[in-house]
């Protein structure tokens, strides 16, 4: 028996057939769709590696039911830039050296596109290491990610879609 379910993806719309009702969508991301961009860390939802957007909100994908989305938008760091226009928060990652290792990155930047897009980053350092709280950086690599979210988020207040 299978779970019809469909998402859409990165701006493409997916009718997908699940095989297990246990299948988070991290696994549906990486596994069946080849989209490897978000990581399994932690696999507890604690260490925000895995966060993608579904409906515009920042999620753990390692711990959403891929089953209880049917319907939604998901935007995942594939889909970010847009052809080989990088998306403001990941051209502000490699201007200000955001990342070491770059494992947690796609994670840190959807936290950040995230945090930006809920209004909630602003410029206030305090405000954006709390907003940013749920991804953990093991390389240490927080200040250029802070200087990072902060240049993104001013430029993208200047931009009307915020997107």
């Amino acid at each position: 028996m299978t779970i019809p379910i469909r998402l859409t993806l990165n701006g493409k719309l997916h009718d997908i057939d699940l095989d297990d009702p246990r299948i988070t969508l991290l696994d549906l991301l990486r596994e069946r769709l080849g989209l490897t961009g978000a990581k399994k860390g932690c696999d507890r939802g604690q260490c925000g590696a895995c966060t993608v957007l579904v409906d515009g909100r920042r999620i753990n994908s390692c711990v959403q039911l891929a089953v209880s989305l049917d319907g939604a938008e998901v935007l995942t760091i594939e889909g970010l830039s847009e052809g080989d226009a990088l998306h403001p928060v990941q051209a502000a990652f490699i201007a200000h050296d955001g990342f070491q290792c770059g494992f947690c990155t796609p994670g840190q930047i959807m936290s950040a596109v995230g945090l930006i897009r809920e209004g909630k980053a602003g410029t206030d350092p305090e405000r954006i290491r709390e907003g940013m709280s749920g991804n953990i950086c093991r390389c240490g690599a927080y200040a250029g990610i802070l200087e990072a979210v902060k240049d993104a988020s001013g430029r993208m207040e200047h931009r009307e879609d915020a997107a």
